[in-house]
């Protein structure tokens, strides 16, 4: 009968805790082995075998891709509380004003704001230069500065877990100024995707989802308009 096929780690036949601790590619042994998510690892020693075991995470690779636009938006989302960007921005909703009026001729100030509330509503909260580096970029395409990227995209080549396990990075560099910034900083990638297709099967995807959208817009418009009726009704009694 045939040997069942075994289904070793990322480090095959080494131990990943030597190598993420010292650098170092070490045999491991059958005897130190130990199995993880489906997957056979091999240890050099028994103490590091029970280390991976206490905290697996720190040790094996993480498949999920860094989404570099999605990370940006992370890190300006505690201050502008919502994604920014051609994506995300709703047009303005000229009847929402008109209703908060109508409202607070009705006497119904439950629905209206106070004058106290508006201020605090209208008011930008203040980004640091970073930040507001990153949001120009997610929302203009204006380049990143290399020292922004430096607080970005250093960690990942060379902090832990990263620079054991490896990782993969979807979205960047998007621009000859953001590949060139990696060459400077000598950060290789091991392996680079580039992805061509047809500007067809481009708009076969993208296109539903930005019809979707406009559909849930335009019904909004709808029944902003109905409310207003309704209100210029009320008003007319």
């Amino acid at each position: 009968t045939k040997e069942k096929k075994r289904h070793m780690g990322d480090t095959k036949h080494f131990c990943p805790v030597s190598l993420k601790e010292n650098f170092v590619l070490y045999p491991g042994l059958y005897e130190h082995a130990a199995k993880y998510q489906e997957k056979i690892y091999y240890f050099s020693t028994s103490e590091y075998r029970d280390k991976f075991l206490k905290n697996p995470e720190e040790y094996v690779a993480h498949n999920e891709p860094i989404q570099f636009e999605e990370y940006l938006q992370e890190l300006i989302l505690p201050k502008t509380k919502e994604k920014v960007g051609p994506n995300f921005d709703e047009e303005p909703e000229e009847d929402d004003n008109k209703m908060l009026i109508l409202s607070q001729e009705l006497g119904n100030f439950s629905q209206t704001m106070t004058k106290t509330e508006i201020g605090k509503s209208k008011q930008e909260v203040e980004l640091t230069d970073e930040e507001a580096a990153i949001k120009a970029n997610l929302m203009d395409n204006e380049a990143l500065p290399p020292e922004v990227l430096d607080n970005i995209v250093l960690d990942w080549w060379r902090k832990e877990p990263f620079r054991s396990t490896g990782f993969i990075l979807d979205g960047f560099p998007r621009t000859l100024d953001e590949a060139q910034y990696l060459s400077k900083r000598g950060l290789c990638p091991d392996v680079a995707v580039y992805i061509q297709v047809e500007e067809s099967d481009v708009l076969d995807r993208l296109f539903p989802p930005c019809l979707k959208k406009w559909k849930e817009r335009q019904y909004r418009k709808m029944e902003n308009k109905k409310k207003l009726k309704d209100l210029k009704a009320k008003i007319r009694v």
